[in-house]
């Protein structure tokens, strides 16, 4: 990869205007995220090449997070620099020998890195998209996401969506994470291990496991559940499948379960403190990459009896607090996991559409060298509101 390089914004945008000059080299363009300061007026923006009539067309895509709109442009027509404008902080260029992005700073300055590589286009108009899960795997039958047709049920198209897109997260973060070396490469001997924590019905752990599989990775899958009706059932299905010397199920409480290491602990939904049990069981096994996608949230809900000012403008609604809460309560859980050596994220990892919990935790530990500015800002912030997290008092007793 080329090393970043730093110019000033307006040049930025300069050259990433500069791949629209050549506009049938253009694979897709996305822009998501917000600059400081700036609102934007949907969540991303998607624009692809179309063929339509014969004739050349970008198709863009905008989503609020609830629906998705469509609208075609010629070449000449579509509104590019207008976009670059609009207030998003990450812009990416995917051209015929080569991919641009564009990241800019809280302090508006653009970071670009440029990759070289083909990559193919795509130009009908009505593309679906590549699917990573074929429905006809046997197991989603087993776990009630298809029919005997081999349909996802309309029941549980959001749940497939879901899956799908952790697995598209999954993928690139395991390979990242071993290219880096934080991760041993996977061997028959010694396998990657992966640990879904209240596993449920197993949606994702068949998933993870079936993919990964299918890619040729060595890996262990081990899904726990307080529920032995889940366990009972899930293990049958691996029984069924043929796949039990690489995955099993165990009915234990997440905080209590007597297993004892994990290289990747993932966790989908777990309800309100199950998240902190889950990463609070990741960093005493030396977990080395966690994956949560946090669910309900109430414990720091329940704390917030005495707003700092003028804070009280928030807090006074119901709502409002409810959805404070939320983002209070991850951002110390990432807090957290940043003072004990992980580099962490917060992502979309799947549309609003689909579920109103999409927020994902990624978080890969470095043993980077800890600034004791995180530390002091993490104390500071729990001072000001009067909290104790609970992944504080799992991990501090």
């Amino acid at each position: 990869m080329a090393p970043i390089e730093r110019i000033s914004l307006d040049a930025a945008f300069t050259q990433a205007l500069g791949y629209l000059e050549e506009p049938a080299s253009i694979a897709r363009i996305v822009l998501t995220g917000r600059r400081r300061n700036m609102q934007t007026l949907t969540q991303r923006i998607d624009i692809r090449p179309v063929m339509i009539k014969e004739v050349l067309h970008f198709q863009v895509s905008t989503s609020d997070g609830k629906a998705v709109t469509t609208k075609n442009y010629l070449p000449a027509d579509l509104p590019i620099a207008e976009y670059l404008n609009a207030g998003y902080s990450n812009v990416l260029i995917e051209a015929l020998h080569e991919s641009f992005s564009l990241q800019i700073s809280k302090k508006d300055e653009p970071l670009i890195s440029i990759k070289p590589g083909a990559v193919q286009i795509d130009l009908s108009h009505d593309r679906k998209k590549s699917r990573l899960l074929d429905p006809a795997d046997p197991f989603l039958l087993e776990v009630g996401i298809t029919d005997v047709h081999g349909k996802v049920k309309p029941s549980k198209m959001d749940k497939y969506m879901q899956v799908e897109e952790f697995l598209r997260l999954l993928t690139p973060t395991l390979n990242q994470g071993i290219e880096a070396g934080h991760l041993s490469k996977p061997t028959v001997d010694k396998p990657l291990t992966i640990v879904d924590l209240g596993c449920g019905h197993a949606y994702l752990t068949f998933a993870a496991h079936q993919f990964l599989k299918a890619q040729g990775m060595n890996i262990k899958v081990v899904g726990i559940d307080i529920r032995t009706v889940s366990r009972d059932r899930n293990n049958e299905i691996a029984k069924k499948l043929g796949i039990t010397d690489s995955i099993e199920f165990l009915a234990e409480e997440i905080s209590e379960t007597s297993l004892k290491r994990a290289d990747v602990a993932i966790a989908l939904h777990a309800c309100d403190t199950a998240t902190d049990d889950a990463i609070a069981w990741a960093l005493r096994t030396d977990a080395t990459m966690l994956m949560i996608a946090p669910c309900c949230h109430h414990d720091i809900q329940s704390q917030l009896t005495d707003s700092p000012e003028p804070w009280s403008l928030i807090t006074r609604y119901g709502i409002m607090r409810e959805r404070l809460a939320d983002l209070l309560t991850d951002a110390f859980r990432m807090q957290l996991l940043k003072v004990r050596g992980f580099r962490v994220e917060a992502i979309e990892f799947v549309g609003g559409e689909h579920t109103p919990r999409n927020l994902m935790i990624r978080a890969v530990k470095t043993n980077a060298p800890v600034d004791p500015i995180e530390i002091a800002r993490y104390e500071e912030m729990t001072s000001i509101w009067k909290v104790k997290p609970a992944l504080a008092r799992l991990i501090n007793p």
